[in-house]
């Protein structure tokens, strides 16, 4: 769960602290633009588990205490094996929500440590485990908006996909909901929002891991925020920036590296101007499968 730093505007708690009972507090490990997430001792469970709370500073405004426990409403209820699963919500004395511990590391953290680019087999089954979990997400009536690799944890070649605070039902939006660099035209644009949006987010995910880089030059600091800042969501910002993917085409896959013909084709569809002429996420799937020899799934993701 590593995200950017952003400038302390207030101190986070120090180890030792019982934000609620039966937890206890055993390590700050982050904090973006409106939230602080926390490494700490479970009571009941005997385990470490990650906790999200709102930055102490932010805790007056009541819509970042509601979008975080309906984030986590959402991963509680949920059940499937690509997605972090969330153990409880409370609301007093502030919101919070505690989420599994994952092992591995994020993808954007994997994309620049690693040598050499990962395998094309590799890239084929993150993206057949992302169409899994977005697949099952659209089953339950919602859009995630905020695919990229730092909202993804690899760990032995196991994909989790993380943060739905961004996630919202089909339809209209405003400007600017995600994250800078990383979203749909249709997402920077504003208006209706459909499953393509999601299709375009595993697009941006597999080119930038089989590439190591973005398809768009977004400028250093939305890079950045592309890398790892949480998105804020409310789509507030998306009327003060110039995106590249209302003026450019994504750059083919082949003219960064040399992919299967099948699967830089697979990539180069999810990343389409037109959200109606991308692939579904089950055509998506069956692309991604067919990269794979020995994978066959029954035709289930319809």
């Amino acid at each position: 769960m590593s995200v950017s730093a952003v400038p302390d505007a207030a101190p986070p708690l120090a180890p030792g602290t019982r934000p609620v009972p039966g937890y206890e507090v055993l390590a700050h490990l982050a904090r973006t633009g409106w939230l602080d997430v926390y490494d700490v001792w479970s009571e009941e469970r005997h385990c470490r588990c990650v906790i999200k709370m709102v930055r102490p500073d932010l805790r007056g405004e009541p819509r970042l205490g509601e979008r975080l426990l309906r984030e986590g409403r959402w991963l509680r209820e949920f059940s499937h094996p690509h997605l972090v699963r969330a153990y409880a919500t409370f609301a007093s004395p502030e919101p919070l929500v505690v989420l599994e511990t994952l092992t591995g590391e994020t993808l954007s953290h994997l994309v620049h440590r690693l040598r050499r680019r990962p395998s094309a087999s590799d890239v084929a089954l993150l993206g057949v485990q992302l169409c899994s979990a977005i697949h099952y997400l659209h089953g339950q009536g919602l859009l995630h908006l905020d695919l990229k690799p730092s909202n993804v944890v690899v760990d032995c070649g196991h994909a989790k996909v993380l943060d739905l605070s961004t996630a919202r039902p089909p339809g209209p939006a405003p400007a600017g909901v995600g994250t800078f660099c990383c979203l749909s035209p249709e997402q920077a644009r504003g208006g209706p929002l459909t499953a393509a949006a999601d299709v375009w987010g595993i697009g941006i995910t597999l080119y930038e891991v089989a590439c190591g880089d973005l398809p768009f030059d977004c400028g250093e600091t939305a890079a950045e925020s592309c890398a790892g800042e949480e998105a804020d969501g409310s789509g507030t910002h998306g009327r003060d920036h110039w995106y590249p993917q209302l003026e450019q085409h994504a750059p083919p896959i082949a003219s960064r590296r040399r992919l299967p013909p099948a699967l830089a084709a697979a990539v180069d569809g999810c990343l389409r101007a037109d959200a109606p002429s991308r692939p579904t996420v089950t055509e998506l799937a069956t692309a991604l499968e067919a990269a794979l020899p020995g994978l066959r799934h029954p035709a289930s993701h319809d």
